[in-house]
């Protein structure tokens, strides 16, 4: 392992000492309670040597790094913009700014380690998992956890600290009915379900279900991990049907910030049940396994859909306002849909090779009844084009095109994504209900026209409604914040700036939150954002994320954690702690 002087050295701890100013601070490097190398090798032992010292992953490309290599920096750069490059690294992220661009794979930007983890606990059973987090309890280290790095929250990563990657906690089981522990030995959950490990990933999750003639309610890119997804809440092409991800949950495996491997059902630790499914990852325990529902598999029937005009028409705005408006009635239909509304935009996709205001996306439509087919779903798209542009004859040109596919997979498998990274960036979003999509039409026009960055656009996606306000999860309710239970639309907007680029990134954050999305919330006062896709430093954070529950998930975070071992911003219970010189403190 290496000495703590090297360490600090390449780490760039040179401002400690502002930060241990403070009398309540985790251990890091240079502290008088850093462990010592030997406590580190023990460590390591004890994990059977899966105790990691990583290198900037890009620091292959630096010729003044140690690990400069010209063919494995090629290898890097390359991989560097796939999501699925960074879920296979143990301390790299999908954007750059979690790790302060610390270490970007080009050569004329600076590289130090002090953006990541100094060790990473590279998981494969639950013991592994306990033995990281009993070490950082003990020795006041702090503790993040990383599955797939696939976080725009950037809640998966931090400097001076050890990381629990759960990468290769692996394992799938498929049960026909499935049985809780600790429940009465005649209490049974009647049909499918899977268990699977905290390292599996979505694509994987889904290739195997659908092996099965099964389907889940699983996230839209293929990198994303179930550990992450489900404890957030976890919206799906399949919520307008079926539900939130969170709400299939029959059963979790987690250890606790005390070190306790537990398995927490309706039927025992019912408060860390209701409390994971919604309330967050790396807050409540590291999630190792999780037991879902499935659903046998249908059709799935698609639509791509298009609707443009010239720049700069006075009537766009109003004709996105009527297609909003018409989202309640289309998840009537049971379609749900992921759509962009962008203007000055331009699409090899669609073969636009001029700029156009445009609204896109694909509308989607499972075959649980005959009635659902393909032509029914574009004849119900077509019908809302037709109403939005009835008014203004000739201004629009609309397209659709009709897919069907023999289950889910047919469709998930090759539509899979986002599966880019590498940039810098943050998100805003909003969720939106009937109230904010049909009350006021001209107020929703002039909201998304604030909220839509020039050539970048919003997105809004049907994916709450009847599934997601019918849901009955398992002991009857879940942390998921209770605003999806209304919403409709999951609205998100992004903002992006080059490395390094600090009076950009201000600008385009403080636009983010005090123009874009300050937009949505006015339009929707009463709602809330989904954690997993929000802005990072979002007002009044807690009931935005959690609503009503926040203070029930606050308990539950003290008694599991009263330690705070568990820490990240938004996340329950992280107001008494700030971040001061890359090093966390009590407030």
């Amino acid at each position: 392992m290496a000495k703590v002087s090297s360490l600090i050295q390449f780490l760039g701890l040179t401002t400690l000492s502002l930060a241990w100013s403070h009398t309540h601070c985790k251990a890091a490097p240079g502290s008088p309670f850093w462990p010592s190398d030997i406590e580190w090798s023990q460590l390591n032992t004890t994990l059977s040597g899966r105790l990691l010292a990583p290198s900037p992953p890009g620091a292959v490309c630096h010729p003044t790094q140690p690990d400069f290599n010209v063919l494995s920096c090629l290898a890097v750069q390359t991989g560097w913009l796939t999501s699925s490059w960074h879920a296979d690294n143990p301390v790299s992220t999908i954007e750059n700014n979690w790790n302060n661009d610390t270490c970007i794979p080009l050569p004329t930007y600076p590289c130090t380690g002090e953006g990541y983890p100094v060790y990473v606990v590279n998981a494969t059973c639950a013991n592994d998992v306990k033995l990281g987090v009993d070490f950082a309890r003990e020795n006041g280290v702090r503790l993040v956890v990383k599955g797939t790095g696939h976080d725009y929250l950037g809640r998966s990563v931090a400097p001076n600290s050890l990381s629990i990657w759960t990468h290769h906690l692996r394992g799938l089981d498929f049960h026909d009915s499935f049985r809780p522990q600790g429940c009465s030995p005649s209490f049974e959950i009647e049909g499918p379900a899977i268990t699977a490990a905290s390292g599996t990933q979505m694509l994987e999750l889904d290739y195997e279900a659908h092996l099965r003639n099964l389907t889940i309610v699983g996230g839209g890119a293929g990198t994303v991990g179930v550990g992450g997804y489900l404890t957030g809440g976890g919206h799906s092409a399949l919520s307008s049907t079926y539900g939130m991800a969170a709400d299939q949950v029959l059963e979790i495996e987690i250890v606790t910030p005390g070190g306790d491997i537990l398995i927490a059902n309706e039927c025992q630790h019912t408060d860390l049940f209701w409390a994971v499914r919604g309330g967050g990852g790396s807050t409540f325990g590291v999630l190792t396994s999780v037991t879902i529902k499935a659903f046998p598999s249908t059709q799935f029937n698609t639509v791509t859909a298009l609707i443009a005009t010239a720049p700069g028409t006075d009537a766009y705005w109003s004709v996105i306002a009527n297609i909003l408006s018409q989202f309640p009635s289309l998840d009537e239909l049971g379609i749900s849909a992921y759509t962009f509304i962008v203007t000055s935009f331009m699409s090899a996709d669609f073969n636009i090779t001029s700029p156009i205001d445009g609204y896109y996306g694909i509308f989607m439509l499972p075959g649980l009844h005959p009635e659902n087919t393909s032509t029914s779903l574009e004849a119900a798209v077509k019908q809302v084009f037709a109403d939005a542009t009835a008014s203004y004859p000739g201004q629009f040109v609309t397209y659709t095109n009709a897919t069907s596919y023999p289950d889910f997979w047919g469709y998930y498998e090759p539509n899979n994504g986002p599966l880019s990274a590498g940039n810098d960036g943050l998100l805003g979003s909003r969720l939106l209900d009937k109230k904010a999509l049909t009350e006021n039409l001209t107020a929703l026009a002039e909201a998304f026209k604030t909220a839509s960055p020039l050539g970048i656009g919003a997105q809004a996606y049907l994916v709450g409604g009847r599934g997601v306000q019918n849901a009955k999860p398992r002991g009857g309710s879940n942390a998921v914040n209770s605003a999806w239970r209304k919403a409709f639309v999951h609205s998100v907007i992004s903002v992006g700036w080059n490395p390094l680029d600090e009076k950009t990134k201000e600008e385009q954050e403080a636009l983010l939150n005090g123009t874009y999305t300050e937009a949505l919330r006015k339009l929707a006062p009463d709602m809330g954002a989904y954690i997993n896709e929000a802005y990072v430093n979002e007002p009044d954070w807690q009931h935005t994320f959690w609503g009503d529950n926040y203070e029930r998930l606050l308990e539950i975070k003290k008694k599991y954690d009263p330690w705070d071992v568990l820490w990240c911003h938004p996340c329950v219970g992280s107001e008494g702690w700030e971040v001061v010189d890359n090093v966390l403190c009590r407030v």
